[in-house]
């Protein structure tokens, strides 16, 4: 159950932030140069998009994708009060969420942004993070969509009272519990943040040892590569670039489109620019499992052409749930997955989260992800491929730290603790 004080606070909120979002033809976007080889802001600032020619031997077949480039590290940032135990967010408009109004991290904001290159207003509680640079966790974005995007991630404990605008508010612990279950009411940002402030159990007892997954690691880098050369826009195989979108000329995957908004609580009031609109409902899923009476996550190697690294991923992820069978680049392990545990309603497993989220809305327009979590019984046992292990739960933490856990495995973990977090 959600409190009074914050139904009441948050129905304010709907009223008073007021959003517009109308589709722009590309080619026509205010401020934007969209040309054959790629857009970009006129100030060379915010973003930019290009395209890129992927080959990979993880992946199967190689693949040219356009991509968002944004060499600028973000602010994401929570202010959590120590005396009183709550966590300081703010109601915020995207133009790409689809309910448009929800709980964002205290401050969220590009370089660009809190630099005011827009001529926009100053951005509330920004000082206290870029006073404290040492609190950062820097962590990466999505790999399928941005290029070498980080965030820094941030959670301050203040002790002293600060003022409060109306758009904030304090949240306990118990508030984001029940908020986790509520469809597109925190944001990805905000459980971004979260996720990368999670404590550890005092007790836990892996089944392999950090240097035995670290070995295993460096062994798939050694076998997997992925290479990524940047092309024209123009001549990537099998998108179309129109003048209205860029789409995949088989409408598979997301299209790029542009918006024109007019919002009244926003650092400035009217704005255009390209957008990456999901396709179908996503889906990222966790099996998990209890070993040495300590919980397990499965998780998959991995590779991004967006990521210069490797990472360890969920379970289960793919961008279109409905047409998943159909999806040449999804594993057979995968597939069965999603089939025999995720989507099976007769399935004899602990369902511990299963909830709909959005993707952050001001890059992604009605990108939406179902987000899923089982729990194996103990005296069930699932034949694993070679690109994937069980790491525990504090590992799953250490990993995270060490920037090695990607955003959609990261936030399902994110969801499952949030009554963890420091």
């Amino acid at each position: 159950m959600l409190n009074k004080n914050f139904q009441k606070w948050l129905n304010i909120q709907k009223k008073e932030n007021k959003i517009q979002v109308k589709v722009k033809k590309l080619k026509s976007l205010k401020n934007w140069n969209f040309n054959n080889q790629l857009i970009y802001h006129y100030s060379r600032k915010f973003f930019k998009i290009i395209g890129i020619e992927v080959r990979s031997n993880l992946e199967g077949k190689n693949w040219d994708q356009p991509i968002i480039v944004q060499n600028e590290l973000g602010i994401l940032g929570i202010i959590k009060d120590k005396t009183k135990e709550k966590y300081l967010l703010q109601a915020k408009v995207e133009p790409g969420n689809k309910n448009k109004l929800q709980l964002s991290p205290t401050v969220q904001a590009t370089k660009s942004n809190y630099q005011r290159v827009h001529g926009g207003k100053s951005i509330p509680f920004l000082k206290f993070f870029l006073s404290k640079k040492k609190s950062f966790i820097s962590q990466s974005e999505q790999g399928y969509r941005y290029l070498f995007k980080f965030n820094n991630n941030s959670l301050i404990e203040i002790s002293k009272k600060i003022k409060v605008l109306k758009n904030f508010y304090w949240f306990s612990k118990k508030d984001l519990e029940n908020l986790i279950k509520k469809k597109n009411i925190l944001n990805m940002d905000t459980i971004s943040v979260f996720s990368s402030f999670v404590k550890k159990n005092k007790n836990d007892y892996p089944i392999q040892k950090t240097h035995e997954i670290n070995k295993w690691i460096k062994g798939r880098d050694k076998k997997y590569k992925l290479k990524i050369k940047i092309k024209p826009l123009i001549n990537l195989k099998h998108w179309k670039i129109k003048p209205l979108s860029i789409v995949h000329k088989n409408r598979k995957h997301f299209s790029i489109i542009g918006i024109k908004i007019n919002a009244n609580k926003r650092e400035i009031h009217e704005w255009e620019q390209p957008i990456i609109k999901g396709k179908e409902m996503g889906f990222v899923g966790f099996l998990m499992k209890d070993f040495n009476q300590t919980n397990h996550y499965l998780c998959r190697y991995n590779k991004k052409p967006g990521l210069k690294k490797s990472t360890l991923s969920c379970s289960v992820n793919t961008s279109d749930l409905k047409n998943f069978k159909q999806n040449s680049k999804l594993k057979n392990f995968q597939k069965k997955l999603i089939k025999n545990y995720f989507l099976n309603k007769k399935n004899d497993l602990t369902n511990i989260y299963d909830n709909i989220l959005s993707d952050e809305g001001g890059r992604f327009y009605n990108c939406e992800i179902r987000y899923k979590a089982l729990k194996l019984k103990e005296d069930m046992s699932i034949k694993i491929p070679e690109n994937y292990l069980w790491l525990s739960q504090n590992q799953m933490i250490e990993m995270i730290k060490r920037k090695k856990i990607d955003i959609e495995a990261r936030l399902l973990f994110g969801c499952i603790n949030i009554n963890k977090i420091k």
